[in-house]
């Protein structure tokens, strides 16, 4: 146990140091070199009751499921151990496990809430042995890295077995894969609601994740996750789901639940499922009722809301902030943009996916969501920018009948030129889509600093 005492210690001076030097980072490094000193460094903690411990896996909204489901039960007086940084990893985890335990390794805690990376899951599981899963959703993302959901649903099976509870999302057919095999399933769900859509036929559906035949989608919540169908096998969606939002109201931002009225902290439609999976478990697995829970959506912070706002000259810049590579945080914007039949201009900077070599310039996810809705809503302008894809993302406008003559390509990220063609927009009302790094340029420009 010597090297697990000494990996402790070094990793909470090394915690202690880089909160010192730049609090909020860090939030893998000390788990890393305590690893690196001793390789079951996790298994090594005491005190840990794998019952109540709940990893949150899955492509979108695991983060955001996390910090609201940690803050429901540290307002309800629950003592957490939670990774809230984002490090998602087994250093990130050990690094959390680190900071809360004992000079000695023990642990004292309520439950433990970790975010944790779908690829990595069988990684981190064989030192912390969860009993309780939450599978927000399985679907395409970060292709180059991940590839198809099939191989990510190989990776959870490795890790599901017959001791686990599952909390599973009821509209997405990949997570429901797994209901067969957990000793428990528990089913979360949000009812059709006014930004509910349906796609042409046109527009690829999922094969049934038990039979492989064609799912059928009487709706859709947001991409790829709505009441479905098979009508080969029968696999579906349950009429009667153990937790249903309901009543969502986006005039006065609440919604239902258990008969529960909720304060809707924000009104994105992928959200309400966040919702719906942290209520779940804090009434199936940690004692905190809707009632209970409701109380502390009042003062819930997150992410932003629909957009952040720039002001620039006489013209709003709405920037809708997603997460590239992925249809269904896209599809949501898009859906958002197109609901304001105001007069509009749009400015998409698709970018390329940098984190492997070759570096990977494929736009597959633009193919998969339904521009139709934008296209119709009275869009002045485009303009595409990005080095390497604008002439994609303009194409896959063309596709949906856009004339080209309202197209602006531009191959590069330059700011200046950016804010030039924002210039020539007739209308003030801006919608952007485009990468954080190039967003917060766009904001030091307003601000009167250097491109």
């Amino acid at each position: 146990m010597m090297k697990f005492y000494f990996a402790l210690w070094l990793a909470k001076l090394m915690g202690i140091a880089i909160k010192l030097v730049s609090k909020g980072r860090g939030t893998n490094l000390p788990g890393e070199k305590a690893l690196a000193i001793d390789p079951d460094f996790v298994k090594h903690f005491k005190n840990i009751d794998y019952s109540k411990v709940v990893f949150i896996t899955g492509t979108n909204g695991k983060s955001s499921t996390t910090n609201l489901l940690t803050h429901i039960l540290k307002q309800n007086g629950k003592k957490i151990v939670s990774n809230l940084e984002g490090a998602n990893l087994l250093g990130g985890i050990a690094t959390s496990l680190a900071k809360e335990a004992s000079l000695s390794g023990k642990l004292k805690a309520d439950f433990y809430i970790f975010e944790t990376d779908e690829r990595y899951l069988p990684l981190i599981y064989a030192q912390l042995p969860a009993e309780n899963m939450l599978i927000t959703n399985l679907q395409k993302d970060q292709v180059q890295r991940n590839g198809d959901p099939d191989f990510i649903i190989r990776k959870l099976k490795e890790v599901v077995n017959p001791r686990m509870t599952l909390i599973l999302n009821n509209e997405e057919p990949r997570s429901r894969f797994f209901e067969e095999v957990a000793r428990r399933s528990i089913y979360y769900s949000v009812s059709r609601h006014d930004e509910s859509f349906v796609k042409g036929g046109d527009y690829p559906t999922q094969a049934c994740p038990k039979c492989h035949h064609d799912l059928r989608f009487d709706y859709y919540n947001v991409d790829s996750i709505g009441a479905f169908a098979c009508d080969f096998c029968g696999f579906a969606s349950k009429s009667t789901p153990d937790y249903l939002v309901t009543a969502l109201n986006f005039k006065d931002n609440t919604f239902k639940l258990k008969d529960v009225v909720f304060n809707m902290p924000y009104d994105l439609p992928f959200m309400f499922y966040n919702y719906a999976g942290a209520l779940a478990v804090c009434d199936a697995l940690c004692g905190i009722t809707p009632a209970a829970a409701a109380r502390a959506f009042e003062n819930f912070k997150n992410i932003g809301g629909r957009f952040e706002v720039l002001t620039y000259k006489n013209k709003t810049i709405k920037y809708m902030r997603i997460k590239q590579e992925n249809p269904d945080t896209l599809q949501s914007a898009l859906n958002i943009m197109a609901s304001d039949k105001s007069k509009k201009m749009v400015a998409l900077g698709l970018y390329v996916v940098n984190d492997f070599v070759p570096h990977y310039i494929n736009t597959f996810y633009a193919f998969d969501c339904d521009f139709k809705p934008l296209v119709d809503s009275n869009v002045e302008r485009y303009l595409c920018f990005s080095e390497h894809v604008a002439y994609d993302t303009a194409n896959r406008l063309v596709y949906d009948g856009v004339s080209k003559e309202v197209i602006t390509i531009m191959d590069s990220d330059n700011i200046s030129e950016i804010f030039a063609e924002i210039d020539k927009a007739e209308t003030d009302n801006i919608y952007l889509i485009t990468w954080i790094s190039t967003f917060e340029k766009m904001k030091k420009f307003i601000e009167g600093g250097q491109n």
